[in-house]
C-alpha cells in the first residue's frame, strides 16, 4: 500500500467502523485507532521532514563554502552570489520529499575584523501523509549555513631541505620541491585580498643555515664558535694546526671578512626555544661552513606580484649540498614567525586573527648538528633535540592566541625507515610521506588545501 493511498484507506476504515453494530470491542478499537494512527503517522512524517532537513543542511554547508571560495578568489562578483548559491545548491540537494526548497543568499563584505561572510538560508516543506488527517497537510523545514573568510591571516614558514642527497645521482627531488613550493605560493596569493593576508618565509637548511654575510656586525651574532673552529694555514695543503706549524706554516684564525653568512645551532637549551638573542647564551654562533646554503628569506608578503616573485626567486635559487640537520631548519622557521631580531618579522594587527604554519620538508634522517652525528649516519641524538624543539613549539602555541600548525613531509626515495621524528612533530593529519620525487607536489597540494581551510572560520 503506497503512502498516497493511506488517507483514503483511513477514511474508508473509519466509515465502516461508524456503521458497524457488531460489538463493543470493535467500537472501542475504532475510537482508539485514530489516535494510534495519528501518533505513529506523526513520527513517520517528522522522520521524513528531518531527513529532508539533513539533506538541505549538507547542501547549504557545501554551497556556502563553494561560494566563499569563488568570491575570495575573484571567480564571481557580489552581484552573482545569489545565482551561484542557488546553482550550487540545486546540484547538491537531491531529496525528493521536499523538492521545492527556496534558497536566499546574503553577502557581507569585509567588516571591522576583515572578515567577509556568505549566509545561505533555505526553507521549504514536505507534504504529510498521516498528519493531514488532523489538519496538518504540510510540515515546514528550514536551515542556514555561514561561511566566513578573510578574518584569519596566515604566516607560513617553509623549512626546505637542501642537502646533497636532494640532488645526488641526478635526483629530481630538489626540482620537484621547487616546483611544488612555487605552486603553493601562487595558491596562497590567490586567496589574499590585501598585503597583510599572507606572508611567507623560506628557510633553506643543511647542516647549518645562512643568515647573510651582511649581518656580520649584527648584535645577535657571536664569534666564539668561529674563533675556536675557523682556522687556516698559510700553506693550504695542511688542515691541522700541528702539521701546519711543523711544516713551517702559519696557523691563524680565519678573518671574519671571509664569513659566508652561516650560523650553527645556538647554545643549548636556546637551540630549542624562541628566546630573543639578547644574551651571550641566546645569540647565534657564526660558523665557517663550505656547504653554506642559500640565505634565509624573512617573512615576505605574497599579495603583490613582485612579492610573490621575490619568494619564488628565492626558491629557484636553492642548490643541494651538505648534511641533514632538521632541527636548525625548524628552529629558524619558528624564529621567522617571531617579531624583532633576528629576522624582524612584521608585527601582527590585534584586530585580526592569525594562524602561523611551519612546513618542514626533508628527504633523509638527521645526520649531524653542532654536537652530534657524522654527517652520513642517522643520529638519534639530533632527533632528541628536534623532539624537544617540537614540544616547545606546541607548548608556546597552546599558550598563545596565535596557534602554530606544523606540517612535515618525508621524501623517502632511498628506503629509509619512516621518520618517527617528522611524524612526531607534525600536527594530527599533517605528516606526509612520499617515496617518489613527484609525490612532493601532492603533499604540497594537500597542505595548500589545509591552509586554505584555515582561512575559513565556519
Amino acid at each position: 500500500m503506497s503512502l498516497t493511498s493511506i488517507a483514503p484507506w483511513s477514511r474508508d476504515v473509519s466509515s465502516r467502523f461508524v456503521k458497524a453494530e457488531g460489538g463493543n470491542v470493535a467500537i472501542i478499537f475504532a475510537i482508539a485507532l485514530l489516535p494510534m494512527i495519528g501518533f505513529i503517522g506523526a513520527a513517520i512524517d517528522y522522520s521524513r521532514a528531518n531527513k529532508a532537513r539533513t539533506s538541505m543542511q549538507a547542501a547549504l554547508d557545501s554551497a556556502a563554502l563553494m561560494v566563499s571560495k569563488d568570491l575570495s578568489s575573484g571567480v564571481i562578483t557580489s552581484g552573482q552570489v545569489s545565482a551561484k548559491a542557488n546553482s550550487y545548491f540545486a546540484s547538491l540537494y537531491n531529496n525528493t520529499e521536499a523538492p521545492g526548497i527556496t534558497v536566499t543568499a546574503t553577502y557581507t563584505a569585509k567588516d571591522s575584523t576583515g572578515s567577509s561572510t556568505v549566509l545561505l538560508t533555505g526553507s521549504g516543506d514536505i507534504s504529510t501523509e498521516f498528519m493531514r488527517l488532523f489538519g496538518f497537510p504540510t510540515l515546514g523545514i528550514g536551515s542556514s549555513a555561514t561561511a566566513t573568510w578573510g578574518g584569519t591571516r596566515l604566516r607560513v614558514a617553509m623549512a626546505l631541505d637542501v642537502t646533497g642527497s636532494m640532488v645526488q645521482y641526478g635526483s629530481t627531488k630538489l626540482a620537484e620541491m621547487q616546483k611544488a613550493a612555487k605552486t603553493l605560493v601562487d595558491n596562497l596569493r590567490a586567496n589574499a585580498k590585501d598585503a597583510e593576508d599572507v606572508y611567507v618565509s623560506i628557510v633553506p637548511f643543511a647542516q647549518m643555515v645562512n643568515v647573510g654575510s651582511a649581518n656580520k656586525n649584527a648584535s645577535w651574532i657571536k664569534w666564539d664558535y668561529w674563533n675556536s673552529t675557523a682556522f687556516s694555514c698559510s700553506k693550504s695543503r695542511y688542515t691541522s694546526k700541528s702539521t701546519c706549524q711543523k711544516n713551517g706554516g702559519t696557523w691563524a684564525v680565519s678573518s671574519t671578512s671571509t664569513w659566508g653568512g652561516c650560523v650553527t645551532d645556538r647554545d643549548q637549551p636556546a637551540d630549542t626555544t624562541k628566546d630573543a638573542p639578547t644574551t651571550t647564551a641566546t645569540k647565534f654562533p657564526a660558523a665557517d661552513y663550505d656547504a653554506c646554503p642559500a640565505q634565509i628569506l624573512p617573512m615576505t608578503s605574497a599579495y603583490s606580484a613582485s612579492g610573490a616573485q621575490t619568494i619564488k626567486d628565492k626558491i629557484d635559487a636553492l642548490q643541494g649540498n651538505g648534511g641533514t640537520n632538521q632541527p636548525i631548519g625548524l628552529h629558524w622557521a619558528w624564529m621567522s614567525l617571531q617579531n624583532g631580531d633576528p629576522l624582524n618579522t612584521p608585527a601582527k594587527d590585534s584586530d585580526y586573527k592569525y594562524t602561523d604554519a611551519i612546513i618542514l620538508l626533508s628527504d633523509g634522517m638527521n645526520t649531524i648538528d653542532r654536537w652530534y652525528g657524522n654527517g652520513s649516519s642517522w643520529s638519534k641524538d639530533v632527533d632528541a633535540r628536534q623532539k624537544l624543539l617540537c614540544d616547545n613549539i606546541r607548548t608556546a602555541s597552546a599558550a598563545s592566541e596565535t596557534k602554530t600548525v606544523i606540517y612535515t613531509i618525508q621524501v623517502n626515495t632511498d628506503g629509509d625507515p619512516e621518520s618517527e621524528i617528522l611524524k612526531y612533530c607534525a600536527d594530527s593529519g599533517s605528516f606526509f610521506a612520499t617515496t617518489t620525487a613527484s609525490g612532493i607536489s601532492t603533499a604540497f597540494a594537500q597542505i595548500g588545501n589545509s591552509l586554505s581551510k584555515l582561512r575559513i572560520a565556519k
